[in-house]
């Protein structure tokens, strides 16, 4: 079997919400708290870990988009988020640019 942790890091990628915005219709996006590392969410969705993705979605770390999001991001379809697929899903974090 691959190393998941390795496959996900060469994955990794910036993408702009225009692009992102189909896999929403499709009700497959799942935001990442910013303080949750993306590849390790991606690996624990990958290998199937229950209790672990089962404790982020009651902590409320990893969730679907809010509609006020949607809505946000729809009209400014040019915001970036780092992503991971992980079949079926899409993982994205809003990436914070500093001022």
């Amino acid at each position: 079997m691959s190393d998941i942790p390795t496959k996900l890091a060469e994955e990794i990628a910036e993408v702009a919400w225009s692009d992102l915005k189909p896999h929403a219709q499709r009700d497959a996006i799942i935001v990442v708290n910013e303080h949750l590392d993306l590849i390790k969410v991606g690996e624990a969705i990958a290998r199937d870990d229950t209790l672990l993705v089962q404790h982020w979605i009651s902590e409320q770390l990893i969730r679907k988009p809010l509609q006020i999001e949607l809505s946000n991001w729809n009209g400014k379809p040019e915001t970036q988020f780092t992503t991971i697929i992980v079949q079926p899903f899409v993982l994205i974090k809003e990436v914070n640019i500093a001022a």
